[in-house]
């Protein structure tokens, strides 16, 4: 009886490690996404991006962020309010993988629409390029991109 009961906790335990996480700590282990983590925080979007969704994520990487002009970034962070626009210019609402991204303009969740398209065998959304696609999350899926987006704010 101890076996069977020890097998089935191990068995549940395997399961629950086998879940993907969410967005936000799914960010958090890739580690490339450190300045982006620290923005949704500052943004306080940690909540919305840990919620049910489903959400699809055009994530910057740290690289990508790095490319802003100099000061863009703290500017950003002292105005939460044009943060939070910024960042939710990145994710759409559903879980949109990359086989069923059809070029075009898609609604962001900062209101505004951003333009899919595909070049050279490039997925781009705006001017960023999307370098790595469908990490799936337990809320959505994350697609990496290699600038930042921004809204016309």
């Amino acid at each position: 009886m101890k076996k069977l009961m020890l097998s089935a906790v191990l068995a549940l335990s395997c399961l629950s490690a086998a879940r993907a996480a969410d967005i936000v700590d799914t960010a958090v282990a890739a580690g490339q996404f450190t300045t982006l983590v620290k923005a949704v925080q500052a943004a306080g979007l940690v909540d919305t991006l840990k919620s049910t969704g489903p959400f699809t994520v055009f994530a910057p990487t740290d690289a990508a962020f790095a490319k802003l002009p100099a000061g863009a970034l703290d500017s950003l962070i002292a105005n939460p309010e044009k943060l939070k626009a910024v960042l939710t210019y990145h994710v759409v609402s559903g879980k949109v993988m990359a086989k069923d991204v059809k070029p075009g303009a898609v609604k962001t969740v900062e209101g505004a629409s951003a333009m899919l398209s595909a070049r050279g065998g490039k997925v781009m959304i705006d001017k960023a390029t999307v370098v790595k696609t469908d990490i799936e999350c337990s809320n959505g899926v994350i697609h990496v991109i290699d600038s930042v987006i921004m809204p016309k704010i």
